[in-house]
């Protein structure tokens, strides 16, 4: 930060030039998540009321929650206790954040892939992981008959699932997997976080690699047989209920209609597993505390809370992000609750769980950067262009959007000094 802004917003902060202050009795938990009111409302009388101590729950947009947090460390001293956000917020602040590696979690079973996430490419425990969203698979469980033999549906692999995809056009006539792959789909989002990391261990460095080259060419496998309206689809769930299609990709939003309609008809499992790990995208909340937290002693014990199996469901009621814990779901929770989770449980929990992390440090760029997997998507497999030809021209314009965000990489690709180099 300029120097002549950190003394501004220092300034401004030992003024008490802010709202939403807090007594010195309350630990202040600073978020960017929950801001809808009636989320920010439970996460204060159902998940933080059985905290002992006094919590003042502030969410607030991006902009808000990022000034006062540099205000507060340009002034040395602040009243922020807790900061609650997504992976990608605490990338930029990570010098600011207590290590949390002394905190005890009891006998609670914390998520090792999102542990690891939280300590930043650091030798500390810079963050822990607080909740999760992410997109699952999706079955119709007449489906299930058609498996290859020997094959677990909770730990496929995507030969398998193409083995799988191409018996059930052959038992029943026609293409049963389907795929969101119409304007409104969340396609990019598959091929970024789920096709790439399980075959080149990247999203973007090896963009172009040997290994992308291969991804794309067992895409196209999966998709002569695949239902062809899937260039129509956008969420899955219409197309289960309806029977289109038996077998699908999607994210756990966009499935929940299918799975509180008819809960007894569908499964949800694990997105396939490639050579160099089961890709996933896991949208990671986390809690963290900054170095100028007036109480640490209150505000660890509230980071600690917020793991808590039974605040993890408190917390997955009020948001409908779910826990990244181990922990058993409550029967009262809606069908799709019960269905995802299980799926979501399954997937970041695996051995070869390797997620791929939504995009960091784009900026307005972001569009830009999605649409290079969508034409990539469309040259290669709609357009049935050669796929080395379509990787090297699609990577010179990934290589200028990099540049021109001047972007680090993210997860899975290794951490890098200025943008993330496009090889």
């Amino acid at each position: 930060m300029k120097p002549f802004l950190k003394t501004t917003l220092a300034a401004l902060f030992t003024a008490g030039l802010w709202s939403g202050s807090t007594s010195a009795q309350e630990l202040l938990f600073w978020s960017k998540q929950a801001k809808p009111v009636e989320e920010a409302q439970a996460m204060r009388d159902k998940v933080l009321s059985g905290f002992e101590g006094d919590v003042d729950f502030q969410p607030n947009d991006s902009g808000p929650w990022l000034t006062r947090l540099q205000a507060e460390t340009a002034a040395g001293s602040g009243k922020i206790a807790v900061l609650g956000a997504l992976h990608g917020d605490f990338t930029t602040i990570a010098d600011d954040l207590v290590d949390l590696s002394d905190i005890d979690l009891g006998d609670t079973a914390m998520n090792a892939t999102f542990m690891a996430l939280g300590m930043l490419g650091t030798d500390e425990q810079k963050y822990l992981p607080w909740m999760q969203a992410t997109y699952v698979m999706a079955a119709n469980k007449k489906a299930l008959e058609h498996l290859p033999e020997g094959a677990d549906v909770m730990a496929l692999s995507y030969d398998q699932l193409i083995a799988w995809s191409k018996t059930m056009a052959e038992k029943t006539g026609s293409p049963k997997f389907g795929f969101p792959a119409g304007p409104k789909g969340l396609k990019h989002r598959f091929f970024q976080g789920y096709l790439y990391p399980s075959y080149t261990n990247s999203m973007v460095t090896k963009f172009a690699s040997a290994e992308a080259e291969t991804a794309w060419t067992v895409f196209k496998d999966l998709w002569a047989v695949t239902n062809p309206g899937s260039t129509g689809y956008s969420a899955m769930q219409e197309q289960l209920l309806s029977e289109e299609v038996w077998v699908a990709f999607d994210h756990t939003a966009r499935l929940a209609g299918a799975f509180n309609e008819r809960p007894d008809d569908f499964i949800a499992f694990p997105a396939p597993a490639g050579p160099t790990g089961r890709g996933f995208m896991p949208v990671v909340a986390g809690v963290a505390i900054p170095k100028t937290a007036p109480d640490m002693e209150g505000a660890k014990a509230l980071v600690a809370y917020m793991t808590n199996p039974s605040t993890q469901i408190e917390t997955l009621k009020a948001t409908s992000f779910f826990p990244v814990v181990d922990v058993e779901l409550p029967a009262d929770m809606p069908p799709a609750v019960q269905t995802s989770g299980a799926a979501i449980a399954a997937m970041s929990g695996a051995a070869d769980a390797n997620p791929g992390l939504l995009p960091v440090g784009l900026g307005d760029l972001g569009g830009q950067f999605n649409q290079v997997y969508v034409d990539a998507f469309e040259r290669i497999v709609l357009g049935g262009e050669d796929v080395r030809a379509v990787l090297d021209n699609q990577a010179e314009e990934l290589r200028r959007i990099m540049n021109e965000a001047n972007a680090p990489c993210w997860a899975p690709d290794a951490a890098s000094e200025g943008p993330c180099p496009v090889e």
